[in-house]
């Protein structure tokens, strides 16, 4: 807007017809000519009994919130009422400003109460995300297996310094946190296993109890969750970030696909990474229960420990654990890409995209762990 514009004078005509006023504005209605016609404003609308007003801003040129505010005299009325007024002629900057004004006038906006309908529609907002989501989402994991499998095919084209430097970060940084969070759950387990089986004299099968339930479902799960918290969330914010810098399009002007750059490598790193943070969770949590048995009163030296393991224990809890890590970790890498990819332009909706990556893993891992124990069951394993 050039600031050499002549201003044209503000210009208004009322007209009534029933109980409703029309209120026709030309010219520009800004702070530096409204005060002029703001006594004859007054005056023409408190001569008038009305109770809507439609507003005709067609003609109007330059418009602030001093003029919106002009406007908004019309629909003042008394301590908590208000006329009715709508638009029939106007930009959507007008439109917006007039809401504002006139909210701001009256003093706060008006109260609808539309419950049930309201309730309705946030129900139905949500069946469509959730079902546009969806269908994003498988659209995404089947074009990340093509990409991957083409790749697969000719191993030359896997960016492995990105894979091995993606397995440090993912995996090697996050180490030292998987074997503490599954020590601490190791321990409690063993103390509750022990409390509860010293009232049937029977706390050498706490031995039993730690070693399935870290092996089978502890470890993987607390690792994947883990994952999904940690190393979720830099994929998108990662990504996200490259998305609101436009790297993103540069990258595929100049000819990169996006997911042999960004998402296989990533997706690559977790399939490397979480199967050996589950590993050492298994081991943390065991070494935890070893502990707990040893000096926690119980009287089960290290060597009746692993005795007791080694007979009870079989094997397959052990692979029975392992199995799943490598569809957590599929799950997690393409949530966290997919969701990062899906950032528009604004920081909002990274914070957004991140918080919605986390959750869908965290809800997904569960769900797929659940699935895993009902076949396992159904199968005999």
């Amino acid at each position: 807007m050039s600031s050499n514009r002549n201003i044209t004078p503000a210009h208004f005509e009322l007209s009534q017809s029933g109980r409703t006023v029309t209120f026709r504005a030309s010219g520009d209605w800004t702070l530096k000519n409204v005060g002029e016609i703001d006594p004859v404003l007054t005056r023409e609308l408190d001569a008038l009994d009305y109770d809507n007003v439609q507003y005709d801003l067609a003609n109007v040129g330059e418009l602030d919130t001093a003029g919106a505010f002009m406007f908004a005299r019309a629909v003042r009325k008394g301590p908590g009422d208000r006329h009715k007024w709508k638009v029939l002629k106007g930009d959507k900057g007008q439109r917006t400003l007039m809401q504002a004004a006139a909210d701001a006038v009256w003093g706060e906006p008006p109260i609808e109460t539309r419950q049930w309908y309201d309730s309705l529609t946030r129900i139905g907002t949500a069946t469509e995300r959730f079902f546009i989501e969806l269908i994003e989402t498988v659209a995404f994991v089947g074009k990340f297996f093509v990409v991957l499998f083409k790749m697969l095919l000719r191993p030359s084209t896997i960016r492995w310094k990105s894979v091995v430097a993606l397995i440090e970060e993912i995996g090697l940084n996050a180490a030292p946190i998987v074997m503490t969070l599954s020590f601490f759950i190791g321990a409690v387990i063993a103390y509750l296993g022990a409390n509860l089986l010293s009232t049937f004299g029977a706390s050498v099968f706490m031995v039993d109890l730690v070693g399935v339930s870290v092996l089978r479902e502890l470890a993987p799960i607390i690792t994947a969750i883990l994952i999904a918290g940690r190393s979720d969330s830099a994929f998108t914010a990662q990504i996200g970030a490259m998305k609101m810098r436009q790297e993103i399009d540069a990258m595929t002007v100049i000819g990169l696909d996006t997911f042999e750059v960004l998402v296989v490598p990533r997706a690559l790193a977790c399939l490397v990474s979480v199967p050996i943070l589950t590993f050492l969770g298994m081991l943390s949590g065991i070494f935890a229960g070893m502990l707990i048995a040893w000096l926690g009163g119980l009287g089960i030296s290290p060597i009746l420990f692993f005795a007791r393991l080694n007979e009870v224990v079989d094997v397959k809890h052990f692979w029975v654990g392992l199995v799943k890590t490598p569809f957590f970790a599929i799950i997690v890498a393409l949530i966290g890409c997919r969701q990062g990819l899906a950032v528009t332009g604004s920081v909002e909706s990274l914070g957004s995209r991140t918080t919605t990556s986390v959750v869908q893993a965290i809800f997904a891992v569960i769900a797929v762990d659940a699935v895993f124990a009902i076949l396992f069951y159904q199968m005999g394993i």
